[in-house]
């Protein structure tokens, strides 16, 4: 009896090893990979700003037939904007905004100014009348603070550089003049010239 239960059990032993495995199920297959998130684009700058690189359709190295393509001659030809103006020129495009003006070193757009009562803003959002303390508390340790070089404090001088370049040319920051009251009376936005105090000098 037991002689033939182990020979029934040897013969189901085989049996199960010889019998098909049975068939698995298919693996789910792997989900598809989404397309890559478009990167979202540049925001442009509004034509209104004045940057480290311009204002508008003017930029930094343009020539002065590119400043006046864009936005006219000298409003005021008369006028003389610095001693050799083909070394140095400072003036307003006759389509620019009222006080501002360009100032070209060689045939070539230096930077950009603001004087007076213009309104026009820095891409920070500051305009001549801000408080040199707003300035520097935007920028913190970016902020370069020098004295002015004719008036007393609080008058000095705010620059801020976009690049590690300073003098060179592909030197780009803006300067913030601050007068007597604290309050910034020009700007200039441009190039290594955005460092000259007596306009082209």
């Amino acid at each position: 009896m037991i002689r033939r239960l182990l020979l029934t059990a040897a013969v189901l032993s085989v049996a199960a090893c010889n019998s098909p495995e049975p068939a698995q199920a298919p693996a789910d297959a792997p989900a598809p990979t989404p397309p890559p998130a478009a990167e979202a684009p540049a925001q442009p700058v509004p034509d209104n700003i004045l940057t480290a690189n311009g204002f508008g359709p003017l930029r930094v190295g343009m020539t002065t037939a590119e400043i006046e393509a864009a936005l006219g001659p000298d409003a005021n030809p008369n006028s003389v904007g610095g001693a050799d103006p083909a070394s140095c020129d400072m003036f307003r495009p006759s389509r620019a905004p009222e006080n501002m003006l360009v100032m070209t070193n060689n045939g070539l757009l230096a930077s950009v100014w603001l004087t007076r009562t213009s309104t026009i803003e820095t891409d920070r959002g500051f305009k001549i009348g801000d408080e040199a303390s707003a300035i520097k508390a935007a920028y913190g340790a970016a902020a370069v603070v020098v004295p002015h070089k004719y008036e007393s404090a609080p008058a000095e001088y705010i620059t801020v550089w976009a690049t590690s370049d300073r003098t060179g040319p592909a030197a780009r920051g803006i300067k913030y003049e601050i007068g007597m009251d604290g309050k910034v009376k020009s700007i200039a936005a441009g190039g290594a010239s955005i460092e000259y105090v007596e306009g082209c000098s």
